[in-house]
């Protein structure tokens, strides 16, 4: 029994010197086949899991893998500002730029525009720059105007016209190739916001001599579809500006119209694929997010434009004198200490809401609500039309998928992916 028990335990301690040498080599190969057994098991298993895995779930059809793209303003400033990001699906091409028209031109102003493919290039999205058309009712001004004054697509001289309209006899026949227009639909939630933003700006037109400002806004969203099966949806908002100013002379008054087309947007998809086409369009629509450094220092510089009426000379904001120049340089210093610090830190201002930037959620809510999810970095609004949300906590990258099955971490060998949660804020 004491020679047993001697043995059973150097078994344990140091199998080289058992006793029973036979038995226990025996044992222990048993005992060695066992564990390597299990471990292949294993190693099978896992190696099953995630052949399985990466076949199973197909990018574009089982989910879809966004990125934020970003358009910097390298015209305005000393050196390119950040001007607006949005997120667009991983592999699209895309190209962008802000454009300014010189103060003192006929349509002076900034605008933006964009243009993204995707890799197949079955998918598109285009923002085009906005539009301005200028009338009255002095018909000999407007001879003078029209025969002194380079006019453009973007800037001529028009009669006023609303945002349906626009569609049918501008932008679709001399823009987008004159596709069948299927249906139009009003966007009254644009509509709305479009005119709290008119009456703000009311009180400062007039103090511009202007005897009475009216305006009269319109929004729509449209579906069209071009003879080789694509199919496209069409946002766009038109603002008429009528102002009356009076002839303290012989007290009559003439009428002045300037008709802002803005937030042009198109996105051309397959005829068949319409239904993944809503999701994808709504998510990046609600996903844009101005910066509103360069957004404050380019409504300050226009303004001051505004106040002064002439600016002599070009200078950096582009166009601009030393006064100017600096509000606008203060604006983005206070917003964005230096670019290349924003990209290393959490971006509150695209995590957040803003009234800004509200009304290219409120273009899509007709074709596609959105849902409101929340990680780590703030809230985003995403397409309504997925079940599930995930992202890498950076505000740049997010997966949506309604496969219940499907997991970024474990696909991507990411840890850093965390799903999204619903929330009501």
């Amino acid at each position: 029994m004491e020679q047993r028990n001697e043995s059973f335990i150097l078994l344990l301690n140091k199998p080289t010197m058992i006793i029973n040498r036979n038995k226990s080599i025996l044992l222990l190969s048993i005992f060695l086949f066992v564990l390597f057994s299990c471990d292949e098991q294993a190693n099978n298993n896992t190696d099953n899991k995630q052949t399985s895995s990466s076949t199973d779930f197909k990018e574009g059809s089982d989910y879809l893998l966004f990125e934020r793209v970003r358009t910097f303003d390298k015209v305005g400033f000393s050196e390119p500002q950040e001007a607006y990001s949005l997120l667009l699906p991983k592999g699209w091409q895309h190209q962008s730029e802000v454009i300014w028209n010189a103060p003192g031109t006929l349509c002076a102003g900034t605008t933006k525009s964009l243009k993204a493919t995707s890799a197949d290039g079955k998918y598109s999205l285009q923002m085009y720059p906005d539009v301005i058309y200028v009338w009255g009712t002095n018909q000999q001004l407007m001879q003078f105007n029209q025969n002194n004054n380079t006019t453009t697509s973007t800037c001529s001289y028009r009669k006023p016209i609303n945002a349906e309209n626009y569609l049918r006899s501008i932008f679709a026949p001399e823009e987008l190739g004159n596709p069948e227009i299927v249906s139009v639909t009003p966007n009254n939630l644009v509509t709305q916001q479009m005119a709290q933003m008119n009456a703000a700006s009311t009180a400062e037109l007039q103090q511009y001599g202007a005897g009475d400002v009216n305006f009269d806004q319109s929004a729509i969203n449209a579906v069209v579809k071009w003879t080789d099966g694509t199919e496209g949806q069409v946002v766009l908002g038109v603002t008429i500006i009528e102002t009356v100013i009076p002839n303290v002379y012989n007290g009559s008054y003439e009428k002045g119209y300037t008709t802002h087309v803005t937030k042009r947007t198109v996105y051309k998809y397959p005829g068949k694929e319409s239904e993944q086409a809503k999701n994808q369009f709504s998510l990046i629509m609600g996903s844009y997010r101005s910066n509103p450094a360069w957004n404050n220092a380019v409504n300050n510089f226009w303004k001051a434009v505004r106040q002064r009426k002439h600016v002599e000379h070009i200078g950096k904001i582009r166009m601009m004198d030393e006064q100017t120049r600096r509000i606008g340089e203060q604006a983005i210093a206070k917003g964005n200490a230096r670019l290349s610090e924003m990209d290393n830190q959490m971006r509150n201002w695209e995590a957040t809401q803003s009234s800004q930037d509200r009304m290219h959620t409120n273009f899509i809510k007709t074709i596609r609500e959105v849902e409101t999810y929340k990680d780590e970095s703030g809230s985003y609004e995403l397409s309504s039309g997925y079940s599930h949300a995930w992202s890498r906590g950076d505000g740049n990258n997010f997966v949506l998928s309604n496969n219940s099955n499907f997991d970024p971490a474990f696909i991507f060998k990411d840890q850093n992916w965390k799903e999204m949660k619903r929330t009501d804020n």
